[in-house]
């Protein structure tokens, strides 16, 4: 399977002759399909493993290569590590077999599927309608606007859209062509709600509350709605969750199609409210670690012993799994699932908006935040590695004035009181995050990314409003971000600039408001990705400068909230500044 990305067909194809080279026989799709029916299709037809050739969300400079296994998921970690065993006794000169593509299709060792699979997989995603009347009553009035960012949902997703009953699906034309540059936005992730400007000019010229967008393999969606104001504002993969949780469970009960024992599955970075709403509701919830290949083996585990059946799994960052036949996330699912809920509440006289804070009064006011910490190139892995050796050797007894009351290290599992210092297990263990709970409820997390050169902080929180369980984040930010960075700076000698955009500042400005840090010699700068983007603009320069070459990757300023500079690094930055804001002076 491939994605709408550069070259992905041609390094599908050599997949493929590989595998017909060793005697392995394959399928291919014979264009560009969503992650899911790849998935889906490895079930279908009994295969052992499945390879798809994306890169998902990431930049356009970007291409990847995932394995499955016979499930329909992602490779577990010791499959993958088998995979890693063998390729290293691989010589990558002379030892790689590769068969003519016509020839192995000729001999039956490469089979192409096509539209049969499509309507197989299709057969399976209009299944999951739990209320086709809900859209009917609504369907002469009710409009929507949909992207799938140049990718792979362009053909799938407004077929099952048009197959719930959407009468008014407004599709941005310009994001409806195929094209591997993602030519339209900077970042064609729907987690990003910059690259939405074209579905919402679109949303505005149609009176819209609701949009949906689909990352260029399909398997994460994103929506924006909009609230009383009339302002379109995005809605995070946590509350997007929260929103369908709570949806599929009335929906499921009204139809008849919720089953004995339910229950609901979640990353543990991924919002406290999700289990909230799962037992409020009578359902149990169950975490794992972060990644769709440990949800999947959490719901055949649960299934197959018959302790539950799984009617929705998620995580935060904008991945959801419904039904039987995929073992990953499905934004085609998802999307369809998400606007039958629309459909629903516009026949209650409500939009998504108001379905949110409904879901707020209901089940508490949580509040989450996620920050990027970028570390590019090999001292970036280097720097990821002592940073969460420093967290375990020294960790907080208290962030910003709170006490930590609870640690726990997924690596080992185990939990610590911090006040009596005794010492116990949990279910899960062997990922390298710790998480630090503190005694005002708000909940910190820490874990480098698997796949970028990026660590990641998750804040949560609860209060007693929405403003004040933001409020808890905020205060929480700066104070969790100079603790986890302290090993990189002398024992706490960290800058966390952030001088805010909203008053577009100049380049004077924003140089004056880093001489306190240059002055104290602080040997590691935190930059917001906003100050960072400020700059640039004031400056009339490209979003990605040679300046950044040694400390930026192209997506650093594009997807992550703050940008971690070495001394050196950061020097360079601020001379870049000097000219001008000497012209400027």
């Amino acid at each position: 399977c491939m994605d709408c990305r550069n070259h992905s067909m041609e390094f599908a194809r050599a997949a493929a002759e590989v595998c017909a080279a060793n005697g392995i026989h394959g399928r291919i799709f014979e264009s560009l399909r969503p992650t899911p029916e790849l998935s889906f299709a490895v079930r279908e037809y009994d295969c052992q493993a499945g390879i798809n050739v994306t890169a998902s969300h990431n930049p356009k400079e970007y291409n990847g290569y995932k394995v499955y296994w016979s499930d329909g998921a992602q490779l577990p970690p010791q499959h993958a590590a088998a995979i890693a065993r063998e390729l290293e006794q691989i010589d990558i000169f002379t030892g790689i077999r590769r068969m003519e593509f016509d020839d192995a299709k000729a001999q039956g060792l490469i089979e192409i599927m096509g539209a049969e699979t499509d309507e197989r997989f299709m057969s399976h995603v209009m299944a999951m309608v739990n209320d086709r009347e809900s859209m009917a009553k609504v369907a002469d009035t009710f409009h929507m606007v949909y992207t799938p960012f140049h990718g792979c949902g362009w053909k799938l997703v407004p077929e099952a859209l048009r197959g719930l009953g959407v009468k008014h699906l407004h599709c941005v034309p310009e994001q409806m062509v195929l094209d591997g540059s993602f030519p339209t936005v900077v970042s064609p992730n729907p987690e990003n709600p910059e690259g939405f400007y074209l579905a919402i000019d679109l949303a505005r010229e149609n009176d819209v509350d609701f949009i949906l967008g689909t990352d260029p393999d399909s398997d994460r969606v994103g929506i924006m709605i909009r609230n009383h104001s009339g302002e379109y504002r995005p809605v995070t993969g946590n509350q997007t969750g929260v929103l369908l949780l709570d949806y599929l469970i009335g929906a499921m009960r009204r139809s008849g199609k919720m089953p004995e024992k339910p229950v609901a599955l979640k990353t543990i970075v991924t919002t406290e409210m999700a289990r909230k709403v799962a037992e409020v509701n009578g359902l149990k919830c169950y975490d794992t670690f972060t990644g769709f290949k440990f949800l999947a083996e959490k719901k055949d585990k649960l299934e197959n012993a018959g302790e539950g059946k799984v009617i929705f799994a998620y995580e935060e960052s904008y991945g959801y799994m419904l039904g039987d036949y995929v073992r990953d996330k499905d934004a085609v699912t998802a999307a369809l699932s998400l606007t039958e809920m629309a459909a629903w509440y516009a026949g209650q006289g409500m939009t998504l908006y108001d379905a949110l804070l409904a879901c707020y009064e209901k089940y508490g006011y949580y509040g989450e935040k996620t920050l990027n910490l970028v570390m590019p190139g090999l001292d970036g892995l280097k720097d990821m590695a002592q940073l969460m050796k420093n967290l375990r050797e020294n960790p907080p007894a208290e962030i910003s004035g709170v006490k930590v009351v609870t640690r726990k290290d997924y690596t080992d599992g185990s939990v610590v009181d911090c006040a009596t210092g005794a010492k116990s297990a949990m279910e899960l263990s062997g990922s390298n995050v710790l998480r630090f709970e503190l005694a005002d409820g708000t909940t910190i997390l820490v874990r480098p990314s698997g796949t970028e050169p990026k660590i990641k902080i998750y804040l949560s929180g609860k209060g007693a409003t929405m403003e004040e369980s933001l409020a808890e984040i905020e205060k929480m930010k700066a104070a969790a971000l100079k603790y986890v960075l302290s090993d990189r700076a002398n024992a706490g000698h960290v800058a966390v600039v952030d001088f805010g955009v909203s008053e577009a500042p100049s380049t004077k400005a924003a140089v004056a408001a880093l001489t306190p840090v240059t002055e104290n010699k602080f040997t590691t700068v935190v930059l917001s990705r906003e100050n960072v983007n400020e700059w640039l603009s004031v400056r009339n320069i490209p979003t990605v400068h040679p300046i950044f070459a040694d400390q930026l990757n192209t997506y650093d300023v594009v997807t992550a909230q703050y940008v971690v500079f070495s001394k050196e690094g950061f020097d360079a930055f601020l001379a870049a500044k000097a000219e001008p804001a000497a012209k400027e002076a």
